[in-house]
């Protein structure tokens, strides 16, 4: 199949969605598919169920020219694009159920000559894995027609935008296409020539997939270097942020910022499944993921130490929830941890959460009768300690007039003067 009309996007999250809808707005028929009735229902009346700039326009402009609609159920299509989450497992091996329902709702729908594109970030050999799958499925089905059978093409083509930033760099972004086989790959670039006006690099599917872990444990091992000067500064008493600032004047040095944690659905997730599949070579790559993975209670034990020098019945407040700033995403975050920590560990004292982006709190903080989520003023006034967690805009722009008297615990510098 070389005229790809018609696409069925597997899974309407963070990048699912406005896959979708860019696919839509350049003109393909585009059908997302979603367990959530909720969900669907949001985007068949033109919304988005969650936060993301610019999203809504194309989602709304899509639906009403008839180029997107949502459903539960997996369509046929001339090509199918999965974008599933692959959560880690307490083992922190990769969670592939959610890929196998996919395959499952795929299977029955093929008729040989349909593109299935694997965007979900997965250890190396599942987007193998997957095309097994199906064709375990499938036996009247080929990978490659030397059988003689119809054939179905796999490739892997990685997410790699930035949450806040999907909609452009979805477009800008260069893209990384592997295929199982040659014309798989040359398909997927076709198709995601339809929209991205980045450089297409094909490759194969294992180095795709692997590329994609490899940015984000270089991220991961980057922001480790900088949590890990936090924890040295606060022992011999200097500003990490002032330190950071003068050793970046240096022209070859680049440190990140330090944080709470490390959050997201990649770059808290990712490094692991490099380090299940090398666990004696990794180890530089396992040690970052320790050290990010530590920084909430050490934070946590920040808070408590402030609390010693404040009334025993003062309040904590909580800035941020999100795992980055200015947007509602709460996927795998520290600042979560961190709440969930203190609201565990500070039963008798008001935890007052400050999240902009969030009409309710999650559930599992919902649960703590200490915990409260209130707007960030009202928050600050009535709290003897003030913990920022997100470095949301809103935040920076805080009435530095509130804070007189408090004690800060400032995991973002956003509260330096």
């Amino acid at each position: 199949m070389t005229n790809i009309q018609t696409v069925a996007v597997i899974g309407l999250g963070y990048i699912g969605l406005p896959t979708a809808a860019i696919l839509a707005t350049n003109g393909l028929d585009v059908v997302g598919v979603d367990v959530s009735q909720r969900t669907v229902d949001a985007v068949n009346e033109g919304r988005v169920p969650f936060v993301e700039p610019d999203l809504g326009i194309h989602v709304a402009g899509a639906v009403s020219q008839g180029l997107l609609k949502a459903t539960t159920e997996t369509p046929a299509a001339d090509a199918y694009i999965v974008a599933v989450p692959t959560p880690l497992r307490a083992d922190k091996s990769a969670d592939l159920s959610y890929i196998e329902a996919a395959a499952r709702g795929i299977a029955p729908m093929l008729r040989g000559g349909e593109l299935l594109i694997l965007e979900s970030t997965s250890p190396p050999r599942v987007t193998q894995y997957m095309a097994r799958y199906i064709l375990g499925m499938r036996p009247d089905l080929s990978l490659d027609g030397n059988d003689g059978k119809p054939v179905v093409l796999f490739a892997h083509c990685p997410e790699r935008v930035l949450p806040g930033r999907v909609m452009i760099e979805l477009v800008t972004n260069d893209r990384i296409v592997g295929g199982m086989t040659p014309e798989a790959g040359n398909l997927a670039k076709a198709l995601y020539s339809r929209f991205c006006q980045g450089e297409i690099f094909v490759t194969d599917d294992v180095t795709a997939e692997m590329t994609k872990l490899v940015e984000n444990a270089y991220r991961d091992v980057n922001i480790a270097f900088a949590n890990e000067l936090s924890f040295i500064s606060d022992k011999v008493g200097v500003d990490v942020w002032e330190l950071i600032r003068l050793a970046n004047r240096h022209p070859r040095v680049n440190i990140l910022q330090p944080g709470p944690g490390v959050g997201g659905h990649c770059i808290a997730v990712d490094p692991w499944f490099i380090v299940a599949e090398a666990s004696h070579d990794a180890k530089l790559i396992r040690q970052a993921r320790e050290v990010n993975d530590s920084k909430p209670l050490w934070v946590v034990d920040k808070v408590v130490a402030a609390l010693s020098s404040v009334s025993v019945d003062s309040e904590v407040a909580v800035l941020g929830l999100a795992f980055k700033a200015n947007i509602d995403d709460l996927r795998e975050s520290p600042s979560i941890q961190i709440a969930l920590h203190l609201a565990e560990t500070l039963k008798s004292r008001r935890i007052n959460i400050v999240e902009p982006f969030i009409d309710e709190l999650p559930a599992s903080l919902e649960v703590h009768r200490n915990v409260e989520l209130m707007d960030a003023e009202l928050a600050v006034k009535r709290s003897g300690v003030v913990v920022v967690l997100v470095d949301h805009e809103s935040f920076k722009s805080l009435d530095q007039d509130l804070l007189l008297g408090k004690t800060i615990v400032d995991t973002r510098g956003v509260l330096r003067t």
